[in-house]
């Protein structure tokens, strides 16, 4: 299985200094996209947009453009351990209902990151989107309190800041939906291949050190944050049984 990385740069050269020297060599095809000018550092060939797009877009046109079996969307902000991408790998191809896999994502200083989630309610959309969310923890949906595992588990699914696709569960899927600008086509994605019956998986051998900046969890009214609830509304709009998972 032959496994072909895209990485989507905003602005990330600086990052992708730090992170590139750690996935180049464990994929077999690496496809960096600058979505504004500047945003690849000095010496790596990058994709240059014309205009800026948005992330699902993005996404979608580095499938477009490479050919592996398994596509990783890697943020620039995601540094692989030694030997991540090859267990990510190896357990896609040993199930073929395996449609997604993440890994055990940690902070640059160790600490565990909350990956692994339940999709959302409307309890805890409301919550985690509001100042609400100073006041309660949503230990539910972020699997807290709960053993980490030591072995592989399915879950309904895992932030996309590193993720491997089986590129047939994409061409099934139609891709991401570019309907989504930035925020939830992770998400969509994941919930899509659920219904179609593919299998998400979080696979702890793997280890991601990711910085995961959460802007929208530090701010109540910035641009991304009306860009995260645009997606919280596209979501529903497509998916409106889950109003019902309260």
């Amino acid at each position: 299985m032959r496994v072909s990385a895209v990485v989507v740069s905003h602005e990330g050269a600086r990052e992708l200094e730090e992170s590139l020297p750690a996935l180049r060599p464990q994929v077999d095809e690496l496809l960096v996209i600058a979505n504004v000018p500047g945003s690849a550092p000095l010496g790596i060939a990058a994709l240059e947009n014309e205009r800026p797009l948005g992330f699902a877009a993005n996404l979608n046109q580095g499938i477009a453009r490479t050919s592996g079996d398994a596509m990783l969307a890697a943020n620039t902000d995601a540094a692989p351990e030694p030997g991540a991408v090859a267990a990510l790998r190896d357990f896609m191809r040993e199930h073929p209902r395996c449609g997604v896999a993440g890994p055990r994502m940690v902070y640059p200083d160790g600490r565990p990151q909350a990956s692994r989630r339940r999709f959302p309610t409307v309890t805890g959309t409301i919550v985690r989107r509001t100042p609400l969310r100073k006041l309660i923890r949503l230990r539910r949906h972020y699997h807290l309190g709960e053993p980490q595992p030591e072995a592989p588990v399915q879950c309904d699914w895992m932030l996309g800041g590193f993720l491997l696709l089986r590129r047939a569960m994409i061409e099934e899927l139609g891709g991401f939906d570019e309907g989504f600008r930035l925020y939830g086509e992770d998400i969509d994605l994941q919930y899509r291949a659920m219904r179609a019956g593919w299998e998400r998986w979080y696979v702890p051998a793997a280890v991601v050190r990711h910085a995961h900046q959460a802007v929208t969890d530090r701010s109540f009214l910035t641009r991304r944050t009306l860009w995260h609830w645009a997606g919280i509304v596209r979501f529903v709009r497509k998916h409106p049984e889950r109003l019902r998972a309260l």
